[in-house]
């Protein structure tokens, strides 16, 4: 008998769901990736000053926090396909609106929206993709979902050195991509996420389910917003040209991109617990010998290891997440995710910046050491007690 596309294979993999959910995130990574630097390239040709517009750059993480809140409640009112599709056009329509509205004053509730809307995007997604990977792949198609993000955010950064920063074309490039994230979405069925007929489940109701698990991506995006924050910064102050320097970004990203897969893998075979925790002792290796390292040509590959190992974090934890949850709860986790994303980066930007006056350059790794380190003793006294408690 022949297999309806709509349908899972053998392995729990509904495949017409995942690759139109894959395709809908590459889309909005795209048009992320466009628009962080063409907003702040731009806030800087008007001569508008580093604090302020790391300040404008803010609203987005706090759009992405208030859009936890939203976000379980919504899908469940109007359907996440439905709600899914509004968004893609209401954010394409979002980005027409920055030139149309070119002051810095309307780019901070234009910023605050995109926060909102494209946090949106990604839960739901994200939702759908856990969902649709079940059975032993979820791992692996997860790690090609982080790739897929990684790859496409960075072609999305590319387009602006093609079209500039001025004028329409770039923004318009951007809504064009959204609009056609339609495409996709519409192909996703209306039961991707299973949450049809189940009780509405609330992102602050479904925090004490998964603690430790939230408390872990919220260390990732510390670590997120730390890095691309201050890992150029930190590479100027130790003598790299601010073209060399900008490359550490690059070398962060490619770790993104070509170890996610094998991360998916490795958590597939053996225990995501215990690949994540393994994430977390590498990522913490990198960090401490980023000292000895800035001012030598090993800080290339020690950023490469410590890109892939940190954002692998993000990558297990959403496998266990699709793992541990399914249905209405689901969609509340990705939601809470996002929220724990938004509120890590914010805290990882600030601690990292306040470190580096205080300690100076070294303060940056430092800071981001000691929070990897607690957070591995939270999960040592864990094992610790749940093995006496067991004995």
């Amino acid at each position: 008998m022949t297999q309806s596309p709509e349908s899972p294979d053998a392995d729990g993999i509904n495949w017409r769901n995942l690759i139109a959910a894959c395709a809908a995130v590459c889309v909005f990574a795209f048009s992320l990736g466009e628009m962080f630097p063409l907003l702040s390239l731009n806030m800087e040709s008007w001569g508008v000053g580093e604090g302020m517009i790391g300040l404008n750059t803010a609203m987005a993480p706090v759009g992405i926090l208030i859009a936890g809140l939203l976000i379980p409640r919504l899908s469940h009112i109007f359907g996440p396909k439905r709600l899914a599709i509004f968004m893609a056009g209401a954010t394409g329509i979002l980005f027409l609106l920055y030139p149309t509205f070119p002051s810095l004053w309307a780019w901070f509730p234009l910023r605050l929206l995109q926060g909102i809307f494209v946090a949106t995007l990604f839960a739901l997604s994200e939702a759908w993709v856990l969902g649709n990977a079940k059975g032993a792949y979820r791992g692996r198609v997860v790690g090609i979902y982080a790739t897929s993000i990684s790859a496409t955010f960075g072609v999305g950064a590319a387009v602006v050195g093609w079209t500039g920063i001025h004028g329409y074309l770039p923004f318009v490039i951007g809504a064009a991509v959204l609009f056609a994230a339609i495409l996709p979405i519409s192909l996703v069925s209306d039961d991707a996420s299973g949450s049809e007929d189940r009780p509405h489940v609330s992102m602050l109701s479904f925090l004490p389910k998964a603690p430790l698990l939230l408390m872990a991506i919220c260390v990732h995006a510390m670590f997120d917003g730390g890095m691309l924050g201050f890992l150029a910064i930190y590479g100027v102050r130790h003598g790299m040209s601010d073209s060399t320097a900008a490359l550490t970004i690059t070398a962060l990203s490619l770790g993104n991109v070509f170890f996610q897969i094998p991360i998916g893998w490795i958590a597939d075979r053996t225990s995501k617990r215990s690949t994540m925790i393994g994430c977390f002792l590498i990522a913490s290796v990198c960090l401490a010998l980023f000292p000895l390292a800035i001012a030598t040509n090993w800080i290339w590959p020690l950023v490469l290891v410590a890109g892939a190992a940190g954002f692998g974090i993000y990558t297990v934890g959403l496998a266990e997440l699709g793992d541990r949850f399914s249905g209405p709860d689901l969609i509340a986790g990705t939601s809470a995710f996002s929220t724990m994303w938004g509120l890590g980066a914010l805290i990882g930007a600030a601690i990292c910046g306040k470190a580096m006056d205080v300690f100076g350059p070294h303060g940056f790794p430092g800071v981001l050491l000691a929070v990897f380190v607690s957070f591995i003793a939270v999960q040592a006294v864990r094992f610790y007690r749940a093995g006496r408690a067991s004995a």
